[in-house]
């Protein structure tokens, strides 16, 4: 610098509390090595990763759920964590379900003590509602995740991400590879939120890897592992293909409800859910959709072969993908332009600019138990223990114009319409229809549709009567046991608690 510009900015007061340029080396060193400038996100292993991730005991881990049942990512770091001798971790999972087993160990020895979740299953949701945990288990929706973590109350440390590729920067998808589990919607906003994001990558590919659900510029480090998932286990449990005659009836129950409800025109759209009779009441739609001449603008949420169906036969223009289902799913968000893939932010987040959940029409969705108030519940089986997830059922009902729930009147001989449910999930008044086997009840709420469903001919019943048949054939239910502990904290999409799960008496 020669002593004109030194004088200049020596009497510029401003400048002076500037930092002076040194040379580009010492601030980027890695650039003057062309292989370590292009490697230096890459981890040998990940224990490595974890060293410098910079994480403490006290702080917050994360992860997806897309694998489902075939998860192999949460129980692999947790279990590392353990050995590495870390303490006191809150676990912020998408969801946890029968596969996260192992995870009762490490809570039982301090290494979790904290969990947020949309809902958990099998073993270790039977511990936690028999007292496992000293803190209780906070329950979210999809949206309503999206929404704690942008409040702040949230707050993720490290993101842990299984992603089936992802390139030496670290843009990363779940549709090339061996393990693709379809749209990363989950992880898109711990990418975005986490202070550090390590990708755990089955395949580390050219780069750059194309499309990129998690960029580069989100991600500080990647490692190779074996495994982070099994895809074939993506369609068991919750979100299985159905056969049973019941469920069946159930859903073309629902079908027919959908096409009289007043919102079957062109242009509709659409979300099935999850459950059996939900995605089997896809299959009732078409013969319906092609003798009525129209095709449904959109189809949203948790995206199943059903659906894909439809959209390659031209009866569904996009879909909207933030979570896939199956194979078919996936393989679709791989091929078709216009599967379209989304962040939970934009699916179902209350405070989000824009949620896709707004623009809906109809919806199917499953439910335990469901009362006189159509208040449904989600969470806890009849047996007072935790064994089902909030997802997007509070999200999507909300918003939907027409909200419908199928299950069946009973189930192993237990009411499934009840005076009141165990747990509150979503409010009754969100709450448009329900369809069972035994009948169709409207919310008096929505006299419309029910003059709609009752000149179509279908079995409408009012809820107080599917309530007595059910307790006529079961008997009166024995009630439920509860000691005074809080085992899990149900909060609902805007964050406020709407309920709690309380530890079953043994």
């Amino acid at each position: 610098m020669n002593d004109l510009n030194a004088n200049r900015l020596s009497n510029e007061p401003a400048l002076d509390r500037l930092p002076r340029f040194d040379g580009y080396a010492k601030q980027t060193p890695y650039l003057k090595d062309p292989v370590q400038k292009r490697a230096r996100k890459v981890c040998e292993t990940l224990e490595d990763a974890i060293r410098r991730s910079g994480l403490k005991d006290g702080m917050t881990i994360s992860f997806h759920h897309a694998f489902r049942e075939g998860d192999k990512t949460i129980n692999t770091v947790v279990e590392l964590l353990a050995r590495m001798g870390y303490k006191d971790l809150t676990l912020a999972s998408s969801s946890l379900l029968s596969c996260n087993a192992p995870l009762i160990e490490h809570i039982r020895n301090g290494v979790v003590t904290r969990i947020y979740t949309s809902g958990m299953r099998g073993k270790l949701a039977e511990a936690i509602s028999n007292g496992l945990m000293q803190n209780p288990v906070n329950i979210h929706s999809h949206g309503g995740r999206v929404k704690l973590i942008q409040d702040g109350e949230l707050k993720i440390d490290v993101a842990f991400l299984g992603v089936s590729t992802a390139d030496c920067f670290g843009n990363a998808n779940g549709i090339s590879g061996r393990s693709r589990c379809g749209s990363l919607g989950y992880a898109m906003v711990d990418a975005q939120h986490a202070g550090t994001v390590i990708l755990l990558a089955e395949e580390i590919v050219p780069f750059p890897n194309a499309p990129a659900s998690i960029s580069q510029d989100q991600v500080d480090w990647v490692v190779k592992v074996d495994q982070i998932g099994d895809p074939s286990k993506i369609s068991v449990g919750a979100a299985r293909i159905t056969s049973n005659p019941r469920e069946l009836l159930i859903a073309r129950y629902a079908a027919e409800v959908m096409i009289h409800s007043g919102y079957f025109e062109q242009g509709f759209s659409l979300q099935t859910g999850s459950g059996a009779a939900s995605t089997a009441a896809t299959r009732f739609l078409e013969g319906h959709m092609r003798r009525k001449g129209i095709t449904a603008s959109f189809a949203l949420g948790g995206i199943t072969g059903g659906i894909v169906d439809l959209h390659k036969k031209g009866l569904i223009s996009r879909i909207i993908d933030t979570q896939s289902f199956d194979a078919d799913a996936a393989e679709s968000l791989r091929t078709s332009p216009d599967h379209i893939e989304i962040s939970t932010n934009e699916y179902a987040n209350p405070g989000s600019k824009g949620a896709f959940v707004d623009q809906m029409d109809l919806v199917i969705l499953s439910a335990l138990e469901i009362d006189l108030d159509f208040n449904v519940n989600v969470i806890t089986g009849s047996d007072g223990v935790m064994r089902g997830a909030s997802g997007g059922h509070c999200d999507v009902a909300a918003a939907a114009n027409l909200s419908i729930v199928v299950a069946p009147l009973i189930r192993s001989r237990i009411p499934t319409v009840v005076r009141r449910v165990t747990t509150v999930v979503t409010p009754g008044e969100c709450i448009g229809v329900l369809v069972t086997d035994h009948g169709i009840a409207v919310n008096p709420n929505r006299p419309d549709v029910r003059e709609r469903l009752t000149a179509a001919g279908l079995p409408v019943m009012t809820i107080e009567e599917l309530q007595q048949r059910a307790e006529s054939i079961t008997g009166e239910p024995r009630p439920i046991e509860f000691l005074d502990k809080v085992v899990g904290i149900i909060r609902y999409r805007d964050g406020s608690v709407i309920d709690v799960v309380r530890q079953v008496k043994a």
